[in-house]
């Protein structure tokens, strides 16, 4: 009985970085716009109120309402989506930490744990752009 044999070595590296740079571009798309986009949204409060996912820990320390607070937040996320764009590498670190700590408050109001959970999934993707970046950085040097 005779087998047949592949000599198939696997994607060439040029093909290899140009899915790299796809998945880069998209990631980077993906968050430079959705942070731009609940940034916004917190003044308008088109896709949700915003205000309801503020731990009552939070609320109780704010000198101010937590509409002003979650005005604050949007021009911060709004910030570091454009920062996704201009930087990315130091975006895709500020957008992961953001999810994080978005996370964690949710968490404190002791409901919305799937979004807390969608979150810390969004802040792993934040930083994969990150080594994605990181990783074109240095083949780049090479």
């Amino acid at each position: 009985m005779a087998t047949a044999t592949t000599n198939y070595a696997g994607p060439s590296s040029e093909a290899t970085a140009n899915k790299t740079d796809r998945v880069t571009s998209i990631l980077q798309w993906t968050y430079g716009l959705v942070p731009i986009v609940a940034g916004a949204d917190k003044f308008m409060h088109i896709l949700t109120d915003w205000n309801q996912y503020l731990a009552p820990i939070v609320t109780d320390i704010l000198p101010f309402t937590p509409q002003t607070f979650m005005s604050i937040v949007g021009v911060i996320e709004i910030i570091a989506g454009i920062i996704v764009f201009v930087k990315p590498r130091l975006g895709s670190l500020i957008v992961a930490g953001w999810l994080v700590g978005i996370a964690i408050s949710l968490l404190l109001t002791g409901q919305y744990f799937d979004i807390a959970v969608r979150d810390i999934v969004m802040a792993i993707g934040a930083f994969c752009l990150f080594l994605l970046l990181d990783n074109n950085t240095h083949n780049v040097k090479k």
